[in-house]
């Protein structure tokens, strides 16, 4: 029997093509090739930050392995803090608890000052902005305490309240609030003409302009204010513990220099840097969900 004779059974024959279709989607864009894709980006991203954090380790470990280094290097620093590190949940007496919970309790300061410093600062924000009379009378009272540090409303605080939770919660309020309002202002102000002829002719209420119109307006510029002022508020809050004591961060920041702990201290702020990123990178993405992507991340 001759070659040419042969006949290949038909699912056999379809064989081939059905590779050359599979391998065709495979490389079509948005297929299964996008996954590499991804992975590529994500090692672009990740590559220089390795790069840079083994750089700066590898510096630090250096300059700090000298007998005279006042600073432990960081190979120091895992020696002497690892049952810091390695017990993130332990709970002890009084003020002798792990990181988790000092962070616990400042979180929860912070949580309740930048929450009421958020609906404060909105409303006072949209006052400012809608209404010239009142940018005439509180713009400028405003811009004069803005400047005034955190901590120095903190002996104020403490006189009114006589007790250091209320005190704290009060310098974070007083600190998160004047980017938001500024923020909120400007975006207020900001708002095309368009948007107000519209609320015009469909005859909106104060309530429905201000719901409707206002706020997704200028919420780019709320949210912008909603990142400045979280990370000043947790600024705000490790320098407020350390003088008002008991569980929080900033009084084990504190608590760990008044015991020459040098590389508890060390562990600490890297936590506090860890948890001040993540903050901001909550508020940014809230502000990308509810502005579909308008606020910049």
């Amino acid at each position: 029997m001759s070659v040419t004779n042969l006949k290949l059974p038909q699912e056999a024959a379809q064989r081939p093509v059905a590779r050359v279709i599979a391998f065709t989607r495979a490389t079509k864009p948005g297929g299964s090739r996008r996954l590499p894709a991804a992975l590529a980006t994500a090692l672009t991203n990740l590559v220089p930050l390795v790069v840079t954090l083994s750089f700066i380790l590898v510096a630090w470990q250096v300059i700090c392995s000298a007998p005279d280094s006042s600073l432990p290097a960081p190979t120091r620093v895992l020696e002497e803090s690892w049952e810091l590190i390695a017990h993130p949940f332990y709970v002890g007496q009084g003020v002798d608890q792990g990181l988790f919970w000092h962070i616990s309790a400042s979180l929860q300061r912070v949580a309740i000052g930048y929450a009421l410093a958020a609906v404060v600062g909105i409303a006072l924000g949209a006052l400012v902005g809608q209404s010239a009379l009142a940018m005439r009378g509180l713009d400028p009272i405003f811009q004069v305490l803005r400047t005034v540090p955190p901590l120095a409303w903190l002996p104020l605080s403490l006189a009114a309240f006589q007790d250091g939770t209320p005190s704290a919660i009060f310098v974070i309020f007083i600190t998160a609030i004047w980017p938001i309002i500024i923020n909120t202002a400007v975006g207020i102000r900001n708002i095309p003409q368009d948007y107000q002829n519209v609320a015009k002719v469909l005859r909106l209420n104060a309530f429905e302009y201000f719901g409707k119109i206002m706020l997704p307006a200028a919420a780019p510029y709320i949210f912008t204010g909603l990142r400045i002022g979280i990370g000043l508020s947790w600024l705000a809050i490790v320098a407020a513990e350390m003088l008002i004591g008991g569980v929080g961060i900033g009084f084990f920041i504190w608590d760990a220099w008044n015991s020459s702990l040098i590389s508890d201290i060390i562990v600490a702020l890297i936590y506090v840097g860890i948890v001040g990123f993540l903050l901001d990178r909550l508020i940014a993405l809230i502000g990308r969900v509810v502005t579909r992507g308008t606020a910049t991340a």
